[in-house]
């Protein structure tokens, strides 16, 4: 009796003190915001969840999306164990407590045991390997929650044997919808322009709209009203994050921006990344590798600039080398495009898999040391400087992939001209077989 009494002593204090998501967080599917494609009307995880039916899954999504709510959820609805930890904390001595105790309530009252292991990407290899008997048998149903891409994250065995539902970041609509509700929780009055405000610098985040709102309320005043300026000011800045499969996701877009030659989307992709702490150095290597996939000798250029850039990078480092990273994506983007590079490597490197590797041809091998002449190395060979042009005519590469062509230049920037000069040798009969 006296636990039950401090208990709800505490839920009392909790109610009234702890943070406003928390105590807008809701208590019954209807109460969720958001996730209509999972939680809507015959939608598959609200069939799991009403009827208690649910297997392993893992709710996957950014943060303030609602992973922990949904987990409260099941620990509400279940008539099975409930039973919670993070893998921030835990490790494979409490994994394998918590599965001796399933394993006793299913040998002695037949009842099941639900797991909920939040941020389950903490979890290392071998603590993951200790979770998989037990899900296998079915001694315990795993909810594991994580921002991270869990093809990432977890282990195969695993993942193949969990559900994977996917939670997206909130809509504005839904985040105004939420907003609303705890303004009224709150008997405060807020300015629509101010709550449009909140929710759109949220990104998608629950938990960061609720917090800014917490914090202009506090900032209005008891009996204020939260106005626009209000709102700016509760915000100040908002800190940028992404989790590993974004990463991905901007480093990709950062790259076709540069490539589809839109300056303005590869410098808002740069500072975007930036703003999110990612390694410049990263960056610049990108930018490096950039240069020549995807512009190469359109713009001979591109390569210098780019590894001036690492270089600053290196000797300058943050927050200045941001300028010569910006100076770089510029002229990357702007440039001429061309990918021949990359194609004529390729081909290369395919004959080179596929084809009968030749010897080196006589009159190109090293006749330097001392009885090469004899062997006939070097025999034939026709130095270019001694023409007058720089340049003649002969064989190259073994007999099994002469003739082949591997490089052909684009008609863009400085490429140009170099397929004409290589056009020129061709019909004067004087192009490389």
């Amino acid at each position: 009796m006296a636990d039950d009494l401090f208990a709800a002593a505490a839920d009392e204090r909790l109610a009234t003190s702890a943070p406003l998501a928390a105590r807008l967080r809701p208590r019954r599917l209807d109460e969720v915001v958001g996730q209509e494609h999972l939680l809507g009307p015959d939608r598959p995880l609200r069939r799991l969840l009403e009827s208690d039916r649910l297997s392993s899954v893992i709710l996957w999504g950014p943060p303030g999306t609602g992973k922990t709510t949904l987990a409260r959820l099941v620990a509400g609805a279940t008539t099975r164990a409930f039973e919670p930890l993070s893998a921030v904390s835990a490790g494979v001595k409490d994994v394998r407590e918590v599965v001796a105790r399933a394993r006793r309530r299913s040998g002695e009252r037949a009842q099941g045991t639900i797991l909920f292991l939040d941020e389950v990407h903490r979890f290392n290899r071998a603590q993951q390997d200790a979770l998989l008997p037990a899900v296998e048998e079915g001694v315990l149903t795993l909810v594991g929650a994580t921002t991270e891409n869990p093809f990432f994250e977890l282990n195969a065995p695993l993942l193949s044997r969990s559900t994977l539902f996917r939670l997206h970041p909130l809509s504005l609509d839904a985040l105004l919808t939420l907003l609303r509700r705890a303004v009224a929780v709150e008997r405060a009055s807020a300015g629509e322009d101010a709550l449009a405000h909140l929710a759109d610098r949220a990104g998608g985040d629950a938990r960061a709209a609720l917090g800014a709102l917490e914090v202009a309320l506090a900032l209005a005043g008891e009996g204020g009203t939260v106005t626009l300026a209000v709102a700016e000011a509760a915000l100040d800045q908002r800190a940028l994050r992404y989790g590993r499969d974004e990463h991905y996701d901007v480093v990709s877009a950062f790259i076709k921006s540069i490539r589809g030659s839109d300056a303005d989307a590869g410098l808002y992709w740069l500072a975007r990344m930036l703003a999110a702490g990612e390694d410049p150095r990263f960056i610049a290597r990108r930018l490096v590798i950039l240069a020549s996939e995807d512009i190469g000798m359109a713009d001979p250029t591109a390569l210098g600039v780019a590894d001036a850039a690492a270089r600053a990078v290196e000797l300058v480092g943050l927050p200045e080398a941001k300028l010569n990273l910006g100076q770089a994506v510029v002229h990357l983007a702007t440039a001429p495009k061309s990918n021949r590079i990359t194609v004529a490597l390729a081909r290369a490197e395919r004959d080179v898999a596929e084809r009968p590797a030749g010897e080196v041809p006589a009159h190109l091998r090293d006749a330097h040391y001392r009885g090469a002449a004899a062997l006939g190395h070097g025999e034939g060979y026709e130095y270019p400087h001694d023409h007058a042009r720089g340049w003649v005519d002969q064989e190259h590469r073994p007999g099994e992939v002469a003739g082949r062509t591997y490089y052909e230049p684009s008609l863009q920037g400085h490429e140009k001209e170099i397929a004409e000069r290589m056009a020129a040798r061709a019909s004067n009969g004087e192009a490389g077989r």
